[in-house]
């Protein structure tokens, strides 16, 4: 099941990132470190009802924030159009539970979302390390638009979108 994150589910979210820091790390990935994400950009999210998790057998097993907000630098790309889309952001996998169909489930859940608003478009960005996301992205039908540099990154983001319509 995938319903709006709460409060109550914020330490569970946290251990999530503190296990995928660790692996992201392991695999020369700096997409994520101590600074970023942050208690407070889920609280955030939680309070915007941007923040979804999955739960299975009362566990928490991944989470997914989609809003509508782009970063300024996907201004200059080549997006199938500019009409109403979706964004997604902040996805992640209980270390326990990967490789298990989680991620492509918090994926399908955000086409569902957009198509049950009418949307079209879905955006979204991972860093050039991240083989994993750069991965699904691909296999569940996202194609590259182009690259950005984002916040104090050395190298640049790969910016993706899949159009439903």
């Amino acid at each position: 099941m995938i319903r709006l994150a709460n409060y109550e589910d914020l330490h569970h979210i946290m251990k999530i990132i503190k296990d995928t820091i660790a692996l992201m790390e392991a695999d020369n990935n700096t997409q994520w470190d101590n600074s970023y994400p942050t208690c407070d950009d889920f609280k955030k999210d939680i309070d915007n009802k941007n923040l979804y998790v999955l739960i299975d057998e009362d566990i928490l097993k991944g989470f997914i924030c989609i809003n509508q907000e782009e970063a300024a630098e996907y201004k200059d790309l080549k997006w199938s159009h500019d009409k109403e889309f979706l964004v997604v952001h902040r996805m992640a996998v209980n270390a326990h539970y990967r490789k298990r169909g989680i991620g492509s489930k918090l994926l399908n859940y955000a086409d569902d979302l957009a198509r049950k608003n009418g949307v079209t478009l879905i955006k979204t960005d991972t860093y050039s390390l991240n083989k994993k996301m750069n991965n699904l992205f691909k296999k569940s039908g996202y194609k590259n638009v182009g690259e950005v540099n984002l916040k104090t990154k050395l190298l640049k983001f790969n910016c993706y979108e899949k159009f439903l319509g």
